[in-house]
């Protein structure tokens, strides 16, 4: 029996590798293994030669399984330190710089927009986000009952002043009458920025989304120019021809007016949660300003007239690169932004 657990020994200390042990373990101290074979007897033993042989079989086994543990021990260590080594890092030395960025796509498309209409003749204007009650609705034609100012649609605040309470602006288009109350005429001009809406999340609306919106105020100003200036742009931004249409719609700052919508983009037509499975997407209002909307910034509507369009530039960067989630793009997460990154507005 010494023989056998003297065998079992050498083998477990020649044991070379981890692995070569583990082989080693289950022949040995397993179900099957030597200490097994010296019980398989047991019951033909006397008493006095059972005591004997079970103390003998427990010497065995601890023998055994402290030469077992300690070649173990001396494995993982050893294993750990390869590890250690392999992936060591030096904390003492200089950070690599500054990771470079790169633009929000939102504002690379903006950028190209405001290049655009800069050859155009447009000015681009910006204004403030905390709009008052008379700028954002008031001169616009849009009075104290219409529906946009229903509590689900606007975020008030508390405050106010002589131009009625504050709010965070549902348009930019404060900036358009901010435009005609100081600029002098004719006007062209562009505002784009954030805007906010008590809206219900989902893959096309957000809280918090970006505009950009324009007009032009001139004498014999038409629905032709409105087109032009419209396919200019959506021809400059998609780099190739788009399907559109032009629907008939209210708005009360413009008439007439009209819903230019565009073929989806993600789907192509067929209908996805983007498009709410219609294959058009709603792409911007526009149409010839309201008379009355001139009137309230001070503009003789005998004299001048003119064109007004607002574009979700959200929506834009969402049928320019394919995007079927609007919440991808302010989620902050870089796995989604590196993914713009380009020579021409790398920083």
């Amino acid at each position: 029996m010494q023989d056998l657990v003297d065998s079992a020994l050498e083998r477990i200390n020649s044991a070379g590798t981890a692995a070569d042990l583990e082989v080693v373990r289950v022949d040995v101290l397993g179900r099957k293994g030597v200490l097994a074979q010296l019980s398989k007897d047991m019951g033909k033993l006397t008493a006095d030669e059972k005591v004997a042989r079970g103390k003998f079989i427990n010497a065995a086994k601890q023998t055994l399984e402290t030469a077992y543990e300690s070649l173990r021990d001396r494995f993982a260590s050893e294993a750990l330190t390869a590890r250690l080594d392999s992936e060591w890092l030096d904390l003492t030395v200089p950070a690599p710089g500054v990771k470079p960025g790169a633009l929000h796509p939102i504002t690379q498309i903006q950028w190209e927009i405001e290049d655009l209409f800069r050859s155009l003749g447009f000015s681009v204007l910006d204004g403030p986000e905390v709009e008052t009650e008379h700028h954002n609705f008031d001169a616009l034609n849009i009075p104290a009952d219409h529906p946009a100012r229903d509590m689900q649609d606007t975020f008030w605040l508390d405050a106010g002043g002589p131009l009625g309470r504050f709010l965070l602006r549902t348009h930019t288009s404060p900036v358009q009458v901010r435009g005609m109350e100081s600029l002098p005429l004719p006007l062209r001009m562009i505002a784009p920025g954030r805007v906010f809406r008590n809206e219900s999340v989902d893959a096309s609306h957000e809280h918090t989304f970006y505009q950009l919106e324009g007009m032009m105020i001139d004498k014999n100003v038409s629905v032709g120019n409105l087109i032009y200036f419209m396919k200019t742009l959506l021809s400059a931004i998609f780099k190739r021809e788009v399907t559109v249409r032009l629907r008939p719609g209210y708005f009360p700052f413009v008439e007439p007016g009209f819903e230019l919508d565009i073929r989806c983009l993600i789907c192509g037509g067929p209908g996805c949660p983007v498009c709410k499975q219609s294959g058009w997407v709603e792409l911007l209002p526009c149409g010839l300003i309201n008379p009355h909307v001139l009137s309230k910034s001070g503009i003789d509507p005998t004299q001048w007239n003119g064109f007004a369009f607002g574009l979700g530039l959200t929506r834009l960067v969402m049928m320019r690169y394919a995007i079927d989630d609007i919440r991808w793009l302010q989620s902050g997460d870089l796995r989604f932004l590196d993914q713009f990154k380009s020579e021409q507005f790398a920083q």
